[in-house]
């Protein structure tokens, strides 16, 4: 190295934002807009869309030298592997639609998931138009009786009913295939096939990135907003959870926690269960008391 190159100042350290990832590669949105492709110094840490990172410049993109402390992180787990969805969210928005086949333990399990990382939990119920709309309404007015708000809109016409909730939100979207969620992203980010295309292209990710999470600012819905699209899922294990945490994420059940007989009460059939009296008298749905035994068997590693 000459001397003249040896005395040549280190690029400086740039704060971004993850907003794409394939193995160890990375898409970095930087303050000004620019988005930079990236490489992660070291293994410490893996990265997630939300994430943010400090960037130094090298040849040919960047490279992440550092994470800053998480707010939190929202992932999906099993017996045999996890998936990362996005770091840093404020809210998780579900969206269903009618006439096709609505998995209500999926919805139930996004919103312990939100619940559990102290996110706010929105349904948006798509494709308000149809004809079948209001069996999906029906259907829905158990969730909005534990007080979740359920936004009805037709995302192919008209997304401006969701995005009041959006408003300087970190925002995960997610749904089954089919639902519309694509349609909404679409709606709310017109070039997001065309950006997506661009990261997948820079990544060397081929059609890989199309199935992955992404990530786009909503400078419309104010703030630092942004949504981070996921793929379409049939599954969301949450084996990750605390018992402890998976009791407290079930909003109905808060009221009579701590106030059965035993402290280490299961909420099964244990003698002076608070929990179990609710549910007989109607205040708890059985089915949900059902899931959160399904999660705790879950989260010990046993079978159902």
């Amino acid at each position: 190295m000459s001397a003249a190159r040896a005395h040549e100042p280190a690029a400086r350290l740039e704060r971004g934002l993850v907003a794409a990832t394939h193995r160890r590669h990375f898409a970095v949105l930087l303050p000004g807009g620019e988005r930079v492709d990236c490489v992660q110094k070291g293994r410490a840490l893996a990265l997630a869309v939300g994430d943010q990172v400090d960037v130094r410049r090298v040849a040919g993109g960047g490279a992440i030298e550092a994470v800053a402390p998480r707010r939190n992180l929202v992932w999906r787990s099993d017996a045999f592997k996890e998936k990362l969805l996005a770091a840093n969210v404020t809210q998780i928005a579900a969206v269903v639609a009618p006439d096709l086949s609505l998995d209500e333990e999926l919805l139930n399990r996004w919103m312990i998931a939100a619940e559990s990382t102290a996110c706010r939990f929105v349904i948006v119920a798509n494709k308000a138009d149809l004809p079948s709309f209001a069996a999906l309404r029906a259907r829905l007015a158990p969730f909005a009786a534990l007080g979740y708000p359920v936004v009805e809109l037709a995302a192919k016409r008209d997304p401006a009913p969701v995005l009041p909730w959006l408003a300087a939100q970190h925002t995960v979207l997610v749904g089954q295939s089919g639902m519309g969620k694509s349609t909404l992203i679409n709606a709310l980010v017109p070039d997001a096939a065309v950006r997506t295309s661009e990261v997948s292209e820079a990544l060397n990710a081929g059609r890989h990135t199309t199935t992955a999470t992404a990530l786009y600012p909503l400078p419309a819905a104010g703030g630092d907003a942004w949504i981070v699209d996921s793929p379409g899922m049939k599954a969301f294990g949450l084996a990750h959870l605390d018992p402890e945490v998976l009791a407290h994420a079930f909003v109905e059940l808060r009221p009579y926690l701590g106030r059965c007989r035993f402290r280490d009460c299961r909420h099964d059939r244990e003698p002076g269960c608070a929990v179990a009296a609710a549910v007989a008298a109607g205040k708890v749905a059985p089915h949900r008391l059902a899931l959160l035994h399904a999660l705790l068997r879950e989260a010990r590693g046993s079978d159902p």
